[in-house]
């Protein structure tokens, strides 16, 4: 069946229109349809075609400096940080002074699901320090426990320093446990176009693909509860997944700007669309 399917979603990539292209040009074409996916059902789709970012689907969080991986921006909800233009999400970093304010924003508990596609058409920024991210959490964080016994679902990492580079990850487990996968553009880097980030997310796997190509797959996972429970496969990833969408600055792993990192547009991800596909059951999907 997985095999099929990734068979199909491939064929259909290159029919449907998802094609990368520049801000300028690539938009129209990418949007002619909204491609469906044997086995997913459309559940949810977000275009940006408004003015601005639409309060009854997406929210904005506040979050102080080093709140999480000793990073330097504090995110604000502001819209100068997240902003609706042209079609596009951008979520723009600022430096001022010796501080640095960004945008982060998320479904959480207006659009998730269990099981299902979920994509997004993307072109990340550049920059020593410069961390984008299209990921997933859990709608209810505290339904095993905190962090990493909730577990986590990174669709698309990469760094500002190396954007040749697309990192697909699971977290879960206690202790923390990851699944890891990286993928290497062979022409061009992920900062000068557009490209379709996704997973596939079943009860018993979860697939990466960029652009219609599979790159990495996860089949075995685990997680306890805050008591110490150990909770099977497929817990946690068995209840429903939000989405989020940010850029950050500095931290452990992407390190901190240099006197060369910009902050202009080149610092900003830009988002052409995120959609959202159920598991169809009634197509027969498992």
């Amino acid at each position: 069946m997985k095999k099929i399917i990734a068979a199909i979603l491939a064929c259909v990539l290159l029919a449907s229109g998802c094609r990368q292209g520049n801000a300028d040009t690539g938009k129209e074409e990418a949007r002619a349809d909204v491609p469906q996916y044997e086995g997913f059902r459309l559940l949810w789709a977000e275009e940006f075609d408004g003015d601005e970012l639409s309060k009854s689907d997406w929210n904005r969080e506040t979050h102080e400096k080093g709140w999480v991986n000793n990073e330097l921006q504090e995110y604000l909800p502001k819209e100068e940080y997240a902003y609706v233009k042209d079609g596009m999400l951008v979520i723009q970093p600022v430096k001022d002074g010796d501080k640095y304010y960004s945008g982060r924003i998320n479904t959480q508990k207006k659009h998730s699901l269990t099981y299902g596609r979920i994509e997004a058409r993307i072109k990340v920024p550049t920059g020593r320090g410069i961390w984008p991210a299209f990921w997933m959490m859990p709608d209810d964080e505290s339904y095993y426990g905190t962090w990493p016994k909730c577990g986590e679902i990174d669709i698309m990492e990469v760094l500002g320093d190396n954007t040749k580079r697309l990192h697909g990850t699971l977290h879960f487990g206690e202790p923390h446990t990851q699944l890891h996968r990286t993928y290497d553009l062979k022409e061009g880097d992920f900062s000068s176009d557009f490209h379709v980030f996704a997973i596939e997310w079943e009860p018993d796997e979860i697939r990466w693909y960029v652009d219609g190509e599979q790159y990495h797959s996860a089949d075995v996972w685990y997680t306890k509860t805050s008591d110490g429970e150990v909770k099977p496969f497929p817990a946690p990833f068995d209840q429903p997944f939000h989405v989020i969408l940010n850029v950050a600055v500095g931290g452990d792993w992407p390190g901190n700007p240099t006197e060369d990192t910009v902050f202009d547009e080149r610092a900003a991800m830009y988002v052409d669309y995120v959609r959202m596909y159920e598991l169809d059951k009634a197509a027969g999907a498992e």
